[in-house]
């Protein structure tokens, strides 16, 4: 480290702690003598989906998001040698400030202060679909034309490498999508999206509401800006919900008093951005079903020993988020995407 970042005080080693929020790639909080720190990204311990827990994409996309001023930490080294630690990661610096990572900490806050953080979580992800592609030098990121159809394609293909247990009802999910997603258009708006955007993602200023860092950027694309509003929107809890509730993800954190309700989430998304939302039912199935895939390939890895983080032990619930999110994408068939993941 002392020889790739400057400013590394490497006079007594290095204090190293898990930082245990994550449930895909893993995170380590580095400090040095000096007491400066670093956040070190590595992809997981075993069962890697392909294309995902990319270290070069993360690093590549916080170095163009910190070039617009977008609220990022900033990227500091990327190491592609696997015999350093076992395996690629990427360093950046540590952000010092709040996470809203449960119900209980969600409780502590006034109703003043969740509504103000409802509004500020939208007018973020909405900024980010509204930066340039090419002022950050991320034009090359991906394809954004036949994108959800892709989408489709490769959460597909992942779910039959991930799966422990044969499921009907994905099958089935899989299958609407199929046929929906195909019918629309492949040239929809594209802008970068974030592709795992919720409340525990961000980081907020000690004092006041703002966000001062979005975080986990390893999913992140050029691609269509409903289907990071979709997975938003899933993440998002309120009073009443049933099947959201059964997602360990963020439970219930945006359910208390002042928080938004979705409708108020999409009418403000929609207001700063001007995007069409006409396929968002579409964009919120897909979301299920991808976010589905990825509670089993946690599942996957809890079963065989080798998750870390919040997601590990025998408590786990992540195979049966597998099927809720499941049921959830069939009801938004059925019902719509808002008074499906109200209900």
């Amino acid at each position: 480290m002392s020889s790739n970042i400057s400013g590394v005080d490497a006079s007594a080693g290095l204090q190293t702690t898990l930082l245990a929020g994550g449930r895909s790639n893993i995170s380590y909080k580095l400090t040095d003598a000096s007491g400066s720190s670093w956040v070190l990204r590595r992809p997981p311990l075993g069962h890697i989906m392909p294309s995902a827990h990319d270290m070069g994409r993360e690093f590549r996309v916080l170095s163009g998001l910190n070039s617009v001023s977008f609220p990022t930490p900033k990227a500091q080294s990327l190491c592609a040698d696997e015999e350093i630690i076992g395996s690629k990661f990427m360093l950046m610096d540590f952000v010092d400030g709040r996470v809203i990572e449960s119900a209980e900490t969600a409780m502590k806050l006034s109703d003043v202060q969740a509504s103000e953080i409802s509004q500020n979580l939208v007018d973020t992800l909405a900024n980010l679909h509204c930066v340039n592609p090419v002022a950050a030098g991320l034009d090359q990121l991906g394809r954004p034309e036949g994108y959800l159809q892709r989408q489709v394609k490769r959460w597909g293909e992942q779910w039959q490498l991930t799966k422990t247990r044969e499921l009907t009802e994905i099958d089935e999910l899989y299958t609407w999508l199929e046929g929906a997603i195909t019918k629309l258009p492949t040239n929809l708006p594209s802008s970068i999206v974030h592709g795992d955007y919720r409340i525990d993602n961000v980081i907020l200023d000690a004092e006041t509401s703002e966000i001062i860092a979005v975080l986990d950027w390893e999913m992140s694309t050029l691609g269509d800006p409903i289907s990071d509003l979709a997975i938003s929107l899933v993440y998002w809890s309120q009073a009443g919900d049933t099947l959201r509730n059964q997602i360990p993800v963020a439970q219930e954190v945006t359910s208390g008093p002042g928080f938004w309700t979705r409708e108020q989430v999409v009418q403000r998304y929609v207001s700063q951005t001007g995007y069409d939302i006409s396929h968002l039912d579409e964009c919120v199935a897909l979301a299920c079903f991808k976010l589905a895939v990825i509670m089993e390939s946690i599942h996957h890895r809890n079963l065989s020993g080798q998750q870390l983080g919040a997601a590990s032990g025998s408590q786990s619930t992540m195979g049966q988020a597998t099927v809720a999110l499941t049921k959830l994408g069939l009801a938004v068939i059925s019902m719509g995407a808002i008074e499906a993941l109200n209900s």
